[in-house]
């Protein structure tokens, strides 16, 4: 078949050398005759599959001593319930940002165990910003941001320095570039963007932050007892756990998130100067904010979008259509996506707006 370039946002393109790796180990797994998908996660092998997990994530992003790793189920979506429901206590106060649908999903989660203050926002906006000159409250249990917008397509490129807790939703951008976990108390990231396949979510966050609430906290919400059994209270994804493990060898083998930075930064920028030199196209946010794994753009010519779609498709290029919220066009160019892919589409670009001058 002709090569297919994954636009798609989640779940999302991956290392094909993953890929290939979990389809053998879907059939047979480390010369045990069974399929990683039969195996009992309490034996050595899916152990040591955990066990390399996190080691990865651990070197891969620098993670300090005094900061624990998990790999849980439930997706961020339960994360925006899970951190107010673990680090704060009935009355207290938590700050958020509201950049995005997935930063108001998880600020609305969160008033149901505390209070909420937004410190900014950019909906009237329709989200192409990402607010900046507001001031953290010290008085709050914590400051929640979201770092990649994935429909809008905007990304915090620095993160602030905070006197509370930061907790980050870096789940469109985990492992695209190196980040100091020491500066924030807890990170989550959904896998199925630039960490592997859906089904599990990671969790980096600082020890001291936790058992500290009076609630009450559920076994399968208390991060707490998650680390303790080692991200197995109960059945783990095991297989989303396992291609977590190879897409993170791979972000290794290319010389781990700062070559990825590098890798990343090429492809938005050959991306977004073809945007901005094509007269039929044109972006969708601030140019200090823009993404560098989810591109948004429309037409000056709406009524073109179906014809360029159909154009698109035929010339192998998959998942591009924008969120309905934005319209137009959106690129996800995650790890994995090559400069091949961001070419195909530049090609296809030039050459509609030829065909249509």
């Amino acid at each position: 078949m002709p090569k297919v370039h994954n636009f798609s946002p989640g779940p999302s393109i991956l290392p094909r050398q993953a890929m290939e790796a979990g389809s053998r180990a879907c059939l047979e797994f480390q010369g045990t005759g069974l399929s990683l998908l039969e195996m009992s996660h309490r034996g050595k092998e899916f152990i040591g599959v955990m066990n390399e997990a996190i080691s990865l994530v651990k070197e891969l992003l620098g993670v300090p001593a005094g900061y624990s790793v998990a790999f849980l189920q439930g997706g961020a979506s339960l994360q925006f319930a899970m951190v107010p429901f673990n680090l704060t206590d009935e009355g207290d106060t938590a700050a958020y940002t509201d950049t995005g649908t997935w930063a108001s999903k998880a600020l609305k989660e969160a008033k149901m165990f505390c209070n909420v203050k937004v410190l900014a926002s950019s909906k009237e906006a329709n989200y192409n910003f990402i607010p900046k000159n507001y001031e953290i409250p010290k008085d709050v249990r914590y400051f929640h941001v979201t770092s990649n917008n994935t429909i809008y397509g905007t990304q915090l490129q620095t993160f602030p320095n905070s006197p509370v807790p930061l907790i980050a939703d870096m789940s469109s951008d985990i492992f695209s570039r190196p980040v100091d976990v020491s500066k924030f108390g807890l990170i989550y990231a959904g896998a199925q963007k630039n960490m592997g396949i859906a089904g599990t979510t990671l969790v980096i966050v600082k020890d001291e932050l936790l058992g500290k609430v009076k609630r009450k906290i559920p076994s399968m919400l208390d991060y707490k007892l998650q680390i303790e059994n080692e991200s197995m209270y109960n059945t783990p994804p095991v297989f989303a756990v396992y291609m977590a493990m190879e897409t993170l060898r791979w972000v290794k083998q290319q010389g781990g998130v700062a070559a990825m930075q590098k890798r990343n930064e090429e492809k938005a920028r050959r991306l977004y100067a073809e945007i901005e030199a094509n007269p039929l196209f044109k972006g969708t946010c601030a140019v200090e904010d823009r993404s560098r794994m989810n591109v948004t753009f429309v037409m000056h010519k709406p009524e073109l979008e179906g014809a360029f779609n159909k154009a698109a498709e035929a010339a192998g290029l998959s998942g591009l259509k924008g969120h309905r919220s934005v319209g137009g066009f959106r690129a996800s160019i995650y790890n994995a996506m090559d400069v091949d892919g961001i070419d195909a589409l530049v090609t296809v670009m030039r050459d509609f707006a030829k065909a249509n001058a």
